[in-house]
């Protein structure tokens, strides 16, 4: 397979309330959808699409103004595309994927970088998001050339190399990749996925914390409503990791009322803010002694730390000696997750938006090495959702997925919706992919009536 054009839109969407994570507040994002058009050696061509929202927040925070990064990420989506577009090299996905973000990609950032301030600098993990776009699409295209579901065309019958090409393993393991494929690696389908539910840092839980000037749009604003209106089970906390005696009450208040609804799973996701290792642990201790239920309910404890491991090389064995630790942001690649299991890190975070081919990869890396696994949203709308989805139906996750796109823009789906209901719905604490069919990620595109904007880059 061989790319032949390449184009790129930029679709607005505005939250119906505020997401807070982290240090940052997300309000709205720009997605960013690509659409690639391949040929194969028989002439036979194909379009494949791919999307990701630009999630400025997540994946570059800082006090540089908003604006200033969004249109930095932009300009680098822009500059991405016309990489694409001449990338001439040939083969599966997987083998494009992997040789774009070995050597493109970085080159790409460098040049992007050269002359700005640090501040000004965008940060890796913002380029991966800026690239997954383009990365997805190949999957897609790669699938409608050859007829399968793009999860069928990772073994053996389709890859020119095995696993070994492109992971090591840890030291000191009798681990080996020669011969193996992703395929060896994935679990069986499932069509219908627990759902996790994130509790924001300015989500009303409680009455008295409703400000009186949330929307009336028919969708619910308190945390109990949610609960009741969609069957959940599962609860992600957002926790603000500077603040230790917030954090434990959120933890506590969202537990009893979890207990009283019939959840049956929370989760702590501090998004890099914590900085030092007794901030988590303590709490652990007091939550196990003083709320033992609640304890138990707590299924995993998500990036504590700021993502760099190398600046912040904290030995977390304390933590995942508790709970399950598992590294998001800083899991950029399967070398970073094996730098991470070194420091006692436990499990991974998956993200479709560091690119189908870094989640793939390190969903390999992280099984062979006796790590679990989840599959962690961007609060991802339209197609985003889809290989989002879909990674978590294959990738053998502890508990389902998250999925909060229909929480913070629940109409922002509304064409998609229409052909694929159980997945921009959740029901009973699960979405159902079951309407996903035909190559590639079975979007349907063609039944989808989306007007899309004018391209920015034409192909």
């Amino acid at each position: 397979m061989k790319i032949i054009s390449v184009q790129l839109y930029f679709l607005p969407v505005q939250t119906r309330v505020p997401y807070q994570f982290g240090f940052e507040t997300m309000s709205e994002v720009t997605c960013a959808r690509a659409r690639i058009r391949v040929r194969d050696d028989s002439g036979r061509e194909a379009d494949g699409w791919g999307e990701t929202p630009l999630n400025v927040q997540w994946v570059w925070p800082g006090a540089l103004p908003l604006k200033a990064r969004e249109d930095a990420l932009k300009s680098f989506c822009i500059r991405l595309a016309k990489e694409w577009n001449a990338f001439a090299q040939d083969g599966h996905p997987l083998e494009l994927g992997h040789a774009f973000l070995e050597n493109e990609l970085p080159r790409v950032l460098e040049e992007a970088k050269l002359g700005l301030e640090p501040e000004k600098r965008m940060p890796w993990l913002a380029a991966l998001v800026c690239c997954s776009p383009f990365d997805l699409a190949l999957y897609d295209a790669f699938g409608k050339l050859v007829g399968k579901p793009a999860y069928e065309t990772l073994g053996q019958e389709y890859l020119r190399r095995d696993l070994s090409f492109f992971l090591e393993p840890a030291e000191g393991r009798d681990i080996s990749f020669s011969g193996k494929f992703p395929s060896d690696y994935l679990a069986q389908k499932a069509t219908r996925l627990p759902v996790w539910h994130s509790v924001g840092g300015a989500d009303a839980v409680l009455p008295d914390e409703l400000k009186g000037d949330e929307p009336k749009d028919g969708y619910p604003v308190l945390l109990r409503d949610w609960i009741l209106r969609d069957g959940l089970f599962c609860l992600k906390v957002k926790l603000r990791g500077h603040d230790a005696a917030w954090d434990y009450q959120r933890l506590v208040n969202i537990g009893q009322i979890g207990m009283e609804t019939g959840v049956r799973w929370i989760c702590a996701d501090y998004n890099c803010t914590a900085q030092d290792v007794p901030y988590v642990t303590e709490m652990l201790d007091r939550l196990m002694k003083d709320h033992p239920r609640i304890y138990g309910m707590l299924l995993y404890v998500e990036q504590p730390f700021p993502y760099d491991l190398e600046a912040h090389a904290f030995d977390v064995h304390e933590i995942s000696a508790r709970k399950p630790l598992f590294m998001d942001e800083s899991a950029h690649d399967w070398r970073v997750i094996r730098h991470g299991r070194k420091l006692g890190w436990s499990s991974v975070a998956l993200k479709t938006c560091k690119t189908q081919t870094g989640a793939l990869l390190s969903m390999c890396w992280a099984r062979a090495h006796g790590m679990t696994l989840m599959v962690q949203d961007l609060t991802n709308p339209m197609l985003a959702i889809i290989p989002h989805a879909l990674l978590a139906a294959h990738a053998g996750t502890t508990m389902g997925l998250e999925c909060n796109a229909a929480q913070y823009y629940p109409e922002a789906s509304n064409p998609e919706a229409a052909i694929h209901p159980g997945i921009y719905r959740r029901r009973d604490g699960h979405i159902d992919i079951s309407s996903l069919q035909g190559p590639g990620f079975g979007y349907r595109s063609d039944e989808i009536r989306r007007e899309l904007p004018e391209a920015v880059v034409k192909g």
